[in-house]
């Protein structure tokens, strides 16, 4: 175990932990609501630390970031555990799961972690993916510093959840984000995320202003966050709040975890990307095959720049950061 950052001492011992909106208030013995950090004699520890559930090579585009470093790789870990409970979780196997119940921990340091990532071939650097990356804050800001000393990048795909001033704390080794905004009601985040919405319009707007890159994923879920009207609202905050070039990825629902719900029609799919279009300069779709719409082209011209059919990319000759038809600076990092 670790000590924790980001918690207060109380009276009998009890602690309060301000690493996420949940500020959950344990006594001894008592686990978050994240189910890794338990209060343990009056101090407040992590159960993930120097040790990962998961380990392996991606490509960027996987996370899914389409315009960080397109067609490299990322040295990508994660732990258990998370401050949301998703009734359509994809990853709940290891995101629900206890800290204290995982049998399938591997002991890692972030130097071995770093290593790892600096001998992978066409790496960029490491991503904090698969559970929530800010419910082992510590393992991540600690392996964060040291890549970033050997110039590796510094990846997070995270729900957003987290207090403004933890991640003011962590901005400065993060170079890029995808936050997964599940919907824009905060109804459904009551009652399907467990969560609200707030907070993570409050990430999404920090994270825009910080200069590190930012991408938003948003699962379009069967009859649960599919009403145009609510779909068009968010585009016009993503656009306002984060702006134009933010690119959106539209992921396919299927059916998972707790949630039954019919798989997300193509077509419907296809209306909130041509919808998205209006407002934001760059949208895909994510878990179905659609190469036009998982390719790149310049906002102004509409030349093709980045070729994509699910993990295959090719960036076209000529094209680094400005379309080379018409001069337009595209939002595309390395």
């Amino acid at each position: 175990m670790h000590e924790a950052l980001f918690y207060e001492k109380l009276e009998n011992n009890e602690v309060k932990c301000s690493l996420c909106p949940w500020y959950c208030y344990l006594k001894p013995g008592q686990t978050g609501v994240c189910k890794v950090r338990e209060n343990v004699n009056g101090r407040l520890f992590t159960h993930v630390y120097n040790k990962v559930a998961a380990l392996g090579t991606d490509p960027i585009e996987k996370k899914p970031l389409y315009h960080f470093y397109p067609g490299k790789n990322i040295l990508s870990i994660g732990e258990v555990g998370c401050n949301m409970h998703c009734s359509f979780c994809q990853n709940h196997q290891i995101s629900q799961c206890r800290a204290t119940d995982f049998k399938g921990f591997h002991n890692i340091s972030p130097e071995q972690i770093v290593n790892e990532a600096l001998k992978t071939w066409q790496n960029i650097g490491i991503a904090y993916t698969y559970n929530e990356p800010f419910t082992f804050y510590e393992f991540m800001l600690d392996t964060a510093r040291l890549a970033q000393t050997s110039n590796l990048k510094n990846v997070v795909v995270t729900n957003g959840y987290i207090n403004p001033e933890p991640l003011s704390q962590a901005l400065p080794y993060l170079d890029a984000f995808n936050i997964d905004l599940k919907g824009f009601n905060n109804s459904f985040y009551k009652k399907y995320a467990k969560a609200k919405l707030d907070p993570v319009l409050k990430t999404i707007k920090m994270i825009a202003q910080s200069g590190s890159h930012l991408e938003i994923t948003n699962l379009v879920i069967t009859g649960l966050n599919d009403d145009e009207d609510e779909f068009e609202a968010m585009l016009k905050w993503i656009a306002e709040n984060a702006g134009k070039d933010t690119p959106l990825h539209l992921s396919r629902y299927f059916p998972n975890y707790k949630l039954n719900a019919p798989p997300t029609s193509v077509d419907k799919l296809r209306s909130f990307y041509n919808l998205a279009k209006k407002y934001l300069n760059h949208v895909y779709l994510g878990n179905i095959s659609d190469e036009m719409r998982s390719s790149t082209f310049c906002p102004k011209c509409g030349k093709l720049l980045i070729r994509r059919n699910y993990y295959t990319t090719i960036v076209e000759p000529g094209f680094k950061d400005r379309c080379p038809e018409c001069a337009t600076l595209v939002n595309v990092v390395g």
